[in-house]
């Protein structure tokens, strides 16, 4: 007996289907329209030839990252194709940026992350950090934003929301939070998501938005920061934003939830599940621990990249992991991402098409340094919001650089003052992955988020730019 076909029937307007399926091939010509309006109709006298065509290549690379008419990482190689193709940079130099320093280093942290995730290790901390945690409702709420938060100091943003995403779904189920009105379940994946994304902005492995920046900035003027270094700058802004994020979460979303005892116990079932310690993990957690220490004390001697591969290698001379159990966790198209950026960067500098765009944009608005910062930084936060925190990076940093030389500002300092907002999404799910995860949740609704997302946007502007002003000429930035 035959099967009955299984089929769905689209019931939608015949008008809204055209315009679904019209939708990207008329992005895809925009995008051309523009690149061949800046290379034929723009007139700039005091732009070079090169310049033109660097400029009309950002334009199209810009205009496809923002409304997200081919993947990033797409985006990128083209960006690629055309740089040698239009004569801004020899096809040799373009290509040569895929072995920037930065695209390793953050290839060498992907692999220690999958390593930590595909051993169990992360998963085991996170279970042993709430298992502490987990007596009453606040404490386990607290638990699960500190947890996020410490745990993104070593490894991607991402990846510590993917590993405690299915922990938070097993809680609330165990808790019998209904999605439609249960405040806790808000406050739990919000703390998941804000924990997450405040934390991965303290070191250099929280996210692939500061390698990216440092490559650009290491392109541009040879410069870039030790990894204690940028620690030692951006731990504060953490430290402060999670104490106001803690009471934004506790004043917007109070708890109602008296009794977490069912919750505790499914993390207990958990870890009695998943044994004792193996010796694969214990290889992984001193050869981690090891990592991070020679990076704080020897980064800037043996380089970042350079440890992260060689740790990546240890771990594989010591069995503790095999290719074929990490190779599905690394990005490999983020590390094409970080290349073609790269590239794209280095060619608006060297053509000057960096510096003309900071003379048209930035520079003719602002009045100051102080101006200049408030403008970069909001708008790091604002595109952050509305595209890959990568993408905006992409976007900022030659500008940055390009304005830093024309205000007197230290060009080093450009980094962490476009990376650090833009890695500060707490809105909308487009901004970061955590963020998305915590909406698949059910509980949460953009408009639960406008407000005490705005107001938190607020606040991290607000203590960025002090911490601008007033802590990082400790560390030798002179304005």
């Amino acid at each position: 007996m035959s099967q009955p076909n299984n089929f769905v029937v689209d019931t939608r307007p015949l008008w809204i289907l055209v315009l679904q399926r019209m939708k990207q091939p008329v992005l895809l010509m925009i995008g051309v329209g523009l690149y061949v309006a800046v290379r034929t109709l723009l007139v700039a006298t005091d732009l070079s030839p090169e310049g033109h065509r660097a400029l009309a290549v950002f334009a199209l690379c810009v205009f496809y990252w923002v409304f997200d008419v081919l993947p990033l990482m797409i985006t990128s190689i083209l960006a690629i194709i055309l740089l040698p193709l239009t004569g801004v940079l020899p096809a040799k130099e373009a290509y040569a940026l895929f072995g920037s320093e930065a695209v390793f280093f953050i290839l060498g942290a992907f692999i220690l992350a999958a390593a930590m995730m595909k051993s169990g290790l992360s998963g085991r901390l996170a279970l042993v950090i709430l298992s502490r945690f987990g007596h009453d409702p606040v404490a386990l709420l607290r638990g699960i934003f500190i947890l996020n938060a410490t745990m993104s100091f070593f490894m991607s943003e991402h990846a510590v929301a993917a590993m405690t995403f299915p922990i938070l779904v097993e809680i609330t189920a165990a808790l019998h939070l209904p999605a439609s009105r249960a405040n806790y379940g808000r406050s739990l994946f919000l703390a998941m998501a804000w924990g997450s994304t405040i934390g991965g902005v303290a070191t250099l492995l929280g996210g692939a938005r500061a390698p990216l920046a440092l490559g650009i900035l290491r392109e541009v003027t040879g410069e870039s920061y030790s990894f204690a270094e940028w620690a030692a700058l951006n731990i504060p802004l953490t430290l402060s934003l999670s104490v106001a994020a803690w009471f934004i979460l506790r004043t917007f979303f109070p708890i109602g939830t008296p009794d977490v005892s069912k919750a505790e116990q499914a993390v207990d079932e958990k870890l009695m599940k998943i044994g004792r310690m193996t010796l694969q993990e214990r290889i992984i957690a001193v050869v981690m621990l090891g990592t991070i220490a020679t990076w704080i004390f020897f980064g800037e001697h043996f380089g970042l990249a350079n440890i992260a591969l060689a740790a990546v290698v240890l771990l594989f001379a010591l069995g503790a992991v095999e290719w074929r159990d990490v190779e599905g966790y690394v990005n490999w198209g983020l590390i094409l991402m970080y290349g073609g950026a790269i590239s794209l960067g280095s060619a608006l500098h060297k053509s000057g098409a960096a510096e003309w765009l900071a003379d048209h944009t930035i520079s003719s608005w602002a009045s100051g340094p102080v101006s200049v910062v408030l403008m970069i930084t909001t708008a790091a936060v604002m595109l952050t919001e509305m595209m890959s925190n990568s993408a905006a990076v992409a976007i900022l940093m030659p500008l940055s650089i390009a304005v830093a030389a024309q205000f007197d500002l230290d060009p080093k300092m450009m980094a962490p003052l476009v990376a650090v907002p833009a890695g500060l999404s707490f809105i909308l799910p487009i901004g970061t992955p955590a963020n998305a995860m915590a909406y698949s949740s059910g509980y949460l609704r953009v408009r639960d988020l406008i407000l005490p997302g705005l107001l938190l946007h607020g606040i991290a502007l607000v203590i960025f730019n002090c911490l601008v002003w007033f802590y990082w000429p400790l560390f030798g930035f002179k304005y």
